[in-house]
């Protein structure tokens, strides 16, 4: 992955979780009780940084190699599914109260970075095929 493209990911995915972070500030704020979870937050950067993480070891390892650009693709997807898993496991481990919110909650959010990933990987395809 180019420089540039990568530069663009990274700007799209700050803004992505900037605009995330202010539709759950609004939604807190408009509509308060238990729909949003205590720990949103904690969720909201856990997918922030995480698809960070894998945006960035994809773009190094299709930067090598073109060839393996779907043993990457999935390579990430499990990556972030492990630690999805690892991140609920760690959190109700805890003990947590309200866990029907907590998994509406943590499942929005993993559908948002998942359609975040599937822009960014089309966009990433549309440029090889040229």
């Amino acid at each position: 992955m180019k420089s540039s493209l990568l530069h663009a990911t990274l700007f799209r995915l700050i803004t992505g979780t900037a605009v995330t972070a202010m539709l759950i500030a609004f939604g807190q704020f408009l509509l308060p009780g238990p729909w949003f979870h205590d720990r949103i937050w904690h969720i909201l950067l856990f997918f922030a940084i995480l698809t960070m993480i894998t945006a960035l070891f994809s773009g190094k390892f299709l930067g090598i190699n073109d060839y393996n650009s779907v043993a990457v693709i999935l390579g990430t997807a499990v990556f972030r599914l492990l630690f999805s898993v690892g991140f609920i496991f760690f959190i109700l481990w805890g003990g947590d109260k309200n866990i029907l919110w907590f998994v509406v909650d943590f499942f929005i959010i993993y559908l948002l970075y998942l359609l975040f990933d599937i822009y960014s990987l089309i966009t990433n395809l549309r440029l090889h095929s040229k």
